[in-house]
């Protein structure tokens, strides 16, 4: 066992190019001890006005083209996997991830920055074939992309640097600046992160980190006139209620799920049992692709639930110091109770406890549950967990699973476990969701991938090169010959 510290220290806040010290400081602490893991100073509606003034002055008059913004991100990348072991420390201790889960988030940060990098070297628009009517005949169409200019950004607590690399590196590399509002929760990533990009050579002006409370900081971000897209990663219903306040905004939403994992008789049940064993608990459930919903064909289901059961008995929970730990803590003592709350509410109306429900570790964890065939109308079935909770139910045919995956209001990302191509190409195509993943867990995400949902889930796509397009906005030129 080999358990790490973490050093408490106070962390300025970024805006308009200055470290400043606002004079208010919030305690950051770890959701699994409660100790002290810094202190950062927190900005207001005014510290906001000032961040949004200079993006606008940096994006109007700064000289930042798509070469220098590659060679920064580039930068960026580099640095940032010099320092992966100090950023997943701090992921660790804010955020209550595993030390080893913390150190593949950074990793993937180390990606996406490269993958923004890429991105910001090959943004290009297109040509429009004008002579193809008469009205065109002797002009030249071409169509560019052009930045949006000020990109309002809201990230999470439960990816603290991966996610803010989402905003950021995708935001930078088409041409936007941008002022972030990190979560309240784990400010520390994205401060180092936006420290990284500064090192790197982002100039002063573009990037603002703000941390404070969503109904000052939040909602000054999204109602100012002068951030023209936002970018949010959050709950279904602040996501929405964001839009639409602000309709005339481009507004980019990533948002929850209840995610479906259908194994099928013809399927892989063994390696989908291996990899829901990891997936539904990483983090302790607190993921937007977090495995939800297994449905299992009925024919195999005893052997596959035996298989689980027996993976996730031997998950270890507690310190996510601790680099054996596989589960730590939920990100506060109000979300750990409301998840009990609901494994509680889901038996009492006739499910089966399989594992877990209780709380372990001197009651400072969640232990790893699984609950068989839920109530259709529990919130375990049907609203988002984020919880280290997974519901295993039954199915006879392939068309019922898919009618059963489909039943949820939200739709990110869906797993199906099938050798038959026939019927993964039928799970493609009959399931509602912003990813259909064929032999794989919904919980899969490479950081170059478009992902983003459907319904509930959102209206966006991430990913660098797919953010770079909902970033820029299409501008038609005709030039007469």
């Amino acid at each position: 066992m080999a358990t790490q510290t973490v050093n408490a220290i106070d962390h300025k806040l970024l805006a308009a190019g200055e470290w400043v010290e606002s004079g208010n400081w919030s305690e950051v602490r770890s959701p699994y001890d409660d100790s002290v893991v810094g202190r950062v100073a927190l900005g207001d509606a005014a510290t906001v006005e000032r961040a949004i003034a200079a993006a606008h002055d940096a994006f109007l008059h700064a000289d930042f083209p798509q070469h220098e913004r590659a060679a920064v991100l580039d930068r960026a990348a580099e640095l940032a996997g010099e320092r992966v072991e100090d950023l997943a420390l701090t992921i660790a201790a804010e955020a209550g991830k595993p030390i080893k889960t913390a150190t593949v988030e950074a990793q993937r940060c180390v990606a996406t920055l490269t993958f923004s990098a890429v991105e910001a070297r090959k943004l290009t628009g297109g040509t429009v074939p004008m002579e193809a009517s008469a009205a065109g005949a002797g002009k030249l169409g071409v169509m560019l992309r052009v930045p949006y200019g000020v990109v309002g950004a809201i990230s999470p607590f439960n990816f603290p640097l991966n996610l803010v690399a989402h905003k950021l590196g995708p935001a930078i590399a088409a041409g936007n600046a941008v002022v972030l509002k990190p979560a309240g929760q784990t400010p520390i990533s994205a401060l180092k992160l936006a420290a990284i990009l500064f090192e790197a050579g982002l100039p002063d002006g573009w990037l603002s980190v703000v941390p404070g409370p969503g109904s000052t900081v939040g909602n000054a971000i999204v109602e100012h006139e002068l951030t023209t897209a936002l970018s949010f990663t959050g709950s279904a219903a602040v996501g929405w209620d964001i839009r639409s306040r602000v309709p005339h905004k481009k507004v980019n939403l990533e948002l929850g799920s209840n995610a479906p994992l259908i194994v099928n008789d013809d399927g892989d049940w063994e390696a989908a049992a291996d990899k829901a064993q990891i997936h539904a608990f990483s983090h302790a459930g607190q993921s937007c692709i977090s495995i939800q919903r297994i449905l299992v064909h009925e024919d195999i289901a005893e052997a596959f639930t035996a298989r689980l059961l027996a993976n996730v008995e031997k998950l270890k929970v507690g310190d996510p110091l601790d680099s054996e730990t596989d589960v730590g803590p939920l990100i506060t003592p109000g979300d750990r109770d409301r998840v009990k709350a609901w494994i509680d509410e889901a038996v009492a109306a006739g499910a089966e406890l399989l594992t877990g429900g209780e709380l372990v570790d001197e009651g400072r964890c969640l232990a790893p549950t699984l609950l068989g065939s839920p109530p259709k109308e529990a919130k375990v079935w049907c609203e988002e967990i984020f919880g280290p909770v997974a519901t295993v139910d039954t199915f006879s045919d392939f068309e019922q699973a898919l009618a059963m995956a489909n039943d949820s209001k939200f739709g990110l990302q869906a797993g199906v476990f099938t050798r038959d191509i026939g019927r993964g190409l039928q799970a493609a195509r009959t399931l509602e969701f912003g990813g259909v993943l064929i032999n794989e867990v919904p919980t899969f995400r490479a950081d170059q991938q478009p992902y983003g949902g459907v319904k509930d889930s959102g209206n966006t796509r991430e990913g660098p090169a797919f953010a770079v397009l909902e970033l820029t906005e299409e501008r038609f030129i005709t030039l007469q010959g």
